[in-house]
């Protein structure tokens, strides 16, 4: 088997990367209000690279979907004021030939909802001592209830087409959603 240089150039899809290292999303909880401060701009330009992938922190799609207690701060992707503050975001690593995806989340379990959080299960995350927040009991999501989840990541994309991001990467916490345990 050939090995793969880390350094050259790839194809996938309709995108052509000058390398295969790739900027990996970091919850950097730096967005205040839900959204991103101008120093994100700094942060994702001094990463880019001509043809190179970077992927955006999790950014929720609905108020309601963030995991403001366990995880503060993150960018969000369902008002125009969102899409104004990502644009000199996106603008900056485009001007250095990045590709630029954004990873959509709703944070599930751990997410802030007004009721109780919804996921597949009704366990609640479980404490360890470097937690500093009690997690409530998760509320089981209704099969009735899935139209409106699948709604919020529609309207997060449409948002997304506004920025004319070159990729969408969609996350669903797999403890939150699909796993049962």
């Amino acid at each position: 088997m050939e090995s793969i240089a880390l350094l050259s150039p790839c194809e996938i899809g309709r995108f052509r990367f000058s390398h295969r290292i790739v900027l990996a999303p970091l919850t950097r909880s730096r967005s205040y209000g839900n959204l991103p401060q101008s120093h994100a701009i700094l942060y994702y330009s001094q990463r880019a690279t001509e043809g190179g992938l970077l992927i955006a922190e999790a950014t929720g799609v609905p108020s309601d979907a963030q995991g403001m207690s366990l995880i503060p701060h993150t960018p969000g992707i369902w008002t125009k004021e969102q899409v104004e503050a990502w644009k000199p975001v996106v603008d900056a690593v485009h001007a250095k030939g990045g590709i630029f995806f954004c990873q959509i989340w709703h944070a599930g379990r751990v997410s802030d909802m007004e009721k109780e959080p919804i996921s597949s299960t009704d366990k609640p995350v479980e404490k360890n001592e470097d937690d500093h927040v009690d997690c409530p009991i998760p509320r089981c999501l209704a099969v009735e209830e899935i139209p409106n989840v699948v709604n919020h990541f529609r309207v997060a994309a449409e948002m997304l087409w506004m920025l004319v991001l070159t990729g969408l990467k969609s996350m669903v916490p797999m403890v939150s959603f699909l796993s049962n345990s």
